[in-house]
């Protein structure tokens, strides 16, 4: 930056290269609205006053605030590259993320990641990329590559690497595991992202000593409390699958709200498009009560000041022109967005348009046949352990259930239905078998190969020639969601790259959403479920309660352990 002709402008001695004059500015600092025209030179906020201009344009009185910042997300799960998800994001006034990309991590390792940090240098959208930590989650299921402390090392200071992505062995930490500790040590002075749900008591304080920062994965306000408590940064967060914002409200209060961050996680794009992206949030805790530059600040200077962005978050001198134009203050509504002073959004569209980085890297990353899968599941009793789903909830409940027993093989029915999760990065074989309750599923079968976190390839159906037809259709295709009735496939969306994304346009990708997931209720799917594909999703991962099943098998969470199919009759 050139401070001399930057205070040259502001002093008045030289014209900004642009001015966005008549603007209500939200303070972030006061949390007062301020009338006045905002001056930018070199993508940079250098002056608040009156001023001239190379370019003017007039807000007429509307409002402008700091461009939005997503605290934390996971890119892969809109099934976009950055390049797809920043065409999306920006136009509802998201400028800046903090993405942990340990999905594709999980799929392709360091190979992933720089994937990921190639393709955001094709967007305006600003990403700043966490390191993923857990990768493999647990030792309890095959993943298709490791991120140990060396390759930690060798990503760290590179640039669009921030801190280190959300820690999500947190029983290692109070356990003193060593390998785990490492992983703190070598980023102890970047930011460390948490991820402990129902951590408390001393476990919790030697994770915060262990130098964790945040945590999003609060389901409860007492959890928000214990954390605020003891000086965490806690994510509001609102995703298409789990919805903590409204819950943990309570306990926000005008002595730790500067604590307070919003987050996405994970935010299907069909869910963007139809409800909006951190602007959504941001309404909703308006909606709720909270003052609304109190909601901005939670989607702006607080995220930039809790991951050490000491330029991004506020309208002031000093600070990138990240800024977003819009007409209600308690209903916000982006009219326009501007990234480092230059116009990239308009009425919900984008101004930008960018060719993607090369994928070649990340094909080919399904190895299943299905004619080695064996789609029965003999038992020997019929009082079964279940995997019952909770309404917009990663987390599950363990249940016990008697199922109906056909030549001593598990039959579909009642509401119970076969899921299995098949491993599909190294051909190990591996087939973990569970059987799920309240998906409502009553006909064929659905499968993905997104799964978290190790996204092997998944598949729940009522029949076994519709669960192999889908297994073939995935391995055929290189990954992506397939659905299958009376044995036949009936619809599908290709994810090419690491079986987890595409590059295809967003459009597209969300009318092929929709249309499939209209057939999955046509096929008995409960309405409850909002997002059918990500309830799937989320059963394989095993580190939030209780029960979930990996390709080792059924996962107890709470116990760490691989448990059997039969239960004993006194549960």
């Amino acid at each position: 930056m050139d401070r001399k002709k930057m205070i040259a402008v502001t002093m008045h001695d030289q014209k900004a290269d642009v001015v966005l004059k008549n603007a209500k500015v939200i303070n972030v600092f006061s949390n007062e609205i301020n009338q006045c025209d905002v001056a930018i030179f070199d993508g940079v906020i250098v002056g608040l006053g009156s001023y001239q201009g190379k370019e003017t344009v007039d807000l007429k009185g509307k409002y402008l605030a700091p461009g939005f910042i997503d605290g934390h997300v996971h890119i892969e799960s809109s099934m976009l590259t950055p390049v797809g998800f920043g065409s999306m994001i920006v136009p509802f006034g998201t400028t800046t993320i903090i993405a942990d990309p340990h999905e594709i991590a999980n799929v392709c390792g360091k190979t992933g990641i720089e994937f990921m940090l190639d393709s955001a240098k094709h967007t305006p959208l600003d990403v700043h990329i966490m390191i993923p930590s857990s990768v493999p989650s647990t030792k309890f299921e095959t993943n298709g590559a490791t991120i140990d402390v060396g390759t930690i090392k060798s990503l760290r200071g590179k640039e669009g690497v921030l801190g280190l992505g959300e820690l999500m062995d947190y029983n290692g930490v109070w356990r003193r595991e060593q390998d785990v500790l490492d992983k703190t040590e070598v980023m102890a002075d970047y930011p460390i992202d948490g991820h402990a749900p129902s951590l408390s008591g001393e476990a919790l304080q030697a994770y915060r000593l262990a130098g964790v920062r945040t945590d999003h994965e609060c389901h409860l306000p007492e959890e928000a409390k214990e954390r605020l408590d003891l000086g965490f940064y806690v994510h509001l967060r609102e995703g298409s699958q789990t919805r903590n914002l409204l819950d943990l409200l309570p306990e926000i209060n005008d002595h730790n709200k500067n604590h307070v961050l919003l987050c996405t996680d994970d935010y299907h794009p069909e869910d963007i498009m139809k409800n909006g992206h951190i602007n959504h949030l941001i309404n909703l805790a308006v909606s709720a009560g909270i003052d609304p530059i109190d909601a901005i600040r939670m989607g702006t200077i607080q995220t930039a000041e809790c991951y050490g962005l000491k330029d991004r978050g506020a309208v002031a001198p000093g600070y990138r022109a990240n800024l977003v134009v819009f007409d209600d203050l308690n209903h916000i509504q982006p009219e326009q967005v501007f990234i480092d002073g230059k116009p990239v959004a308009k009425d919900s569209s984008p101004l930008f348009s960018a060719k993607d980085t090369d994928p070649e890297r990340l094909l080919e990353s399904v190895h299943v046949k299905a004619e080695n899968i064996d789609f029965s599941y003999p038992l020997s009793s019929n009082r079964i352990h279940a995997i019952e789903l909770i309404k917009n909830n990663i987390v599950t409940k363990k249940t016990t259930v008697e199922v109906e027993l056909q030549n001593g093989a598990f039959v579909c029915g009642d509401d119970l239905l076969k899921y299995m999760v098949i491993e599909r990065h190294r051909n190990t074989g591996n087939v973990g078998k569970a059987i799920v309750k309240g998906y409502g599923l009553r006909t064929g079968a659905v499968g993905m190969t997104i799964a978290h976190d190790s996204h092997n390839m998944i598949v729940l159906g009522a029949d076994d020639g519709s669960m192999r037809a889908v297994v073939s259709d995935l391995s055929e295709i290189q990954g992506g969601i397939s659905i299958a009735k009376h044995g036949k496939i009936i619809n599908h969306l290709q994810l090419e790259v690491g079986g987890i994304m595409t590059q295809n346009d967003p459009e597209s990708v969300i009318a092929r959403l929709n249309a499939m997931k209209d057939m999955l209720y046509d096929m008995g799917v409960s309405k409850d479920i909002d997002d059918p594909f990500l309830s799937l999703a989320f059963l394989s991962l095993p580190v939030v309660p209780e029960l979930k099943c990996t390709d080792f098998g059924l996962f107890d969470v709470t116990e760490e352990t691989i448990i059997p199919l039969e239960a004993d009759h006194n549960e």
